[in-house]
């Protein structure tokens, strides 16, 4: 039985989180190395990849790094089977990587659609399908998506991407339906205007930061290191019952009209 005081620790865990070489990847893979977990890198920059593992070690965490395109299912299989032979079993995966591309709908390009698809969601489902069936194996294991306010919600200029969210938001319930029964939890994260790299065109635009403050509650942009605790509870025993759901991060964003 777990003791209710380490419900929420990630001691002797080890969690992979994609994207995760800067940004809010990066900080949640921090946020989970504080809890406790041993965490694992990743990004198609072996430099990059490299020097944030560095980062984290010099903090005092247990980090490694491995450098694969989620976009690519041979090579993320190859990734996976690589590290759990190396480090151990992949006990919590967080599906971070993702893109933005903005214009007007009528006027994308076809290719960035696809880009958007790739990443967003095929390598959600490469990544997510290569851990899955390891977890399935030993019957537990968490699954953490991360999504945004608009797998609800369209804006002007970012159609593509928000139906690259949504449709995270129906895989996630997808593999609550396939593998709760085995053991695993698959939940996302989802958060509102962070500042963000991502974000930095509109963290500039004097205009549409005033209206987002005023059209949020909390009243401001979201930091990065304020998703942890909502990550941290999703990868822990705190939510072994809890599946299936998407839980926004937002300052009330979605709440409110």
């Amino acid at each position: 039985m777990i003791n209710r005081d380490d419900r929420f620790r990630l001691d002797g865990r080890q969690a992979l989180i994609t994207g995760s070489c800067r940004g809010i990847g990066l900080e949640l893979a921090r946020g989970l190395a504080q809890a406790g977990a041993a965490v694992v890198l990743n990004g198609r920059e072996a430099e990059r990849s490299r020097a944030a593992c560095r980062a984290l070690r010099e903090e005092g965490f247990a980090a490694e790094f491995a450098v694969f395109d989620v976009t690519d299912g041979a090579q993320v299989r190859t990734a996976v089977a690589d590290l759990e032979e190396r480090l151990g079993p992949i006990d919590i995966l967080i599906n971070n990587a993702g893109i933005q591309h903005r214009a007007p709908l009528e006027a994308f390009d076809p290719e960035q659609w696809h880009d958007l698809v790739r990443t967003n969601l095929d390598g959600v489902f490469h990544v997510s399908q290569a851990v899955a069936r390891r977890m399935i194996e030993r019957r537990r294991g968490k699954i953490i998506n991360i999504g945004s306010v608009q797998c609800e919600l369209a804006r002007p200029s970012i159609a593509p991407y928000a139906a690259t969210k949504g449709a995270l938001r129906m895989l996630t319930r997808g593999m609550c339906a396939d593998w709760a029964r085995y053991g695993i939890q698959a939940n996302g994260l989802a958060p509102g205007y962070f500042q963000t790299e991502l974000n930095r065109a509109l963290l500039d635009d004097e205009d549409f930061s005033a209206w987002l403050c005023q059209r949020t509650p909390a009243g401001r942009w979201g930091k990065p290191e304020e998703l942890c605790g909502a990550a941290v509870f999703l990868a822990s025993a705190a939510s072994d019952f809890v599946n299936g759901q998407m839980l926004y991060v937002d300052g009330g964003l979605t709440s409110v009209v």
